[in-house]
């Protein structure tokens, strides 16, 4: 008897096993695909897959196949090095401006870390000490906080400020003066 079409073309997970298999060899990668993926405790005690985990495992094999060409290993670091580079860049440009401009540039850090060493450990210096002076503060008496605060709007005010009157030579002390009329 032959064989149906069904039968031919065998199970869809055969089917996917072998198209990965393919895609490995193509690319001169062997990825694990025996070890549990990363959620598989928190998915065995709920019974719910965490997205955020597979996701950045997807993020982990699709870099690990880029990096495996040496042509795309290549144009990866060069690809992360300008993004990073000019995220860190806009960072820098807004620190002195009220907004985001430290967590943008860390963010240009962050970009960098995924392929350079160094990023990586300056990008961890710089969480551990954020996370301890975060916790220092939460355990300064209250009074003491609110003058740390104090002295960071004092700061905030006078950044903006010099950057008001150096970029558009515009004193604002002597405009809010005479807009009310002191």
């Amino acid at each position: 008897m032959k064989p149906s079409s069904m039968e031919q073309m065998g199970s869809g997970a055969k089917l996917a096993e072998t198209t990965g298999e393919d895609e490995e060899r193509r690319h001169g990668v062997t990825l694990d695909r025996g070890s549990p993926p990363e959620n598989s405790e928190d998915e065995a005690l709920t019974g719910v897959s965490t997205p955020e985990r597979h996701h950045r495992g997807r993020i982990g094999e699709t870099l690990e196949l880029i990096r495996a060409n040496p042509t795309g290993r290549m144009i990866l670091r060069i690809s992360v090095a300008i993004a990073g580079l000019a995220v860190f860049a806009l960072g820098i440009l807004l620190i002195p401006l009220p907004g985001p401009g430290w967590f943008i540039v860390i963010g240009g850090l962050a970009i960098w870390a995924i392929e350079f060493t160094w990023a990586k450990k300056l990008l961890d210096f710089t969480r551990r000490n954020v996370r301890a002076w975060t916790s220092w503060i939460g355990r300064q008496p209250l009074p003491l906080r609110l003058v740390i605060g104090v002295v960071g709007l004092v700061f905030v005010a006078f950044v903006v400020w010099a950057s008001v009157k150096v970029s558009l030579d515009i004193d604002l002390i002597t405009e809010t003066r005479d807009f009310f009329g002191w």
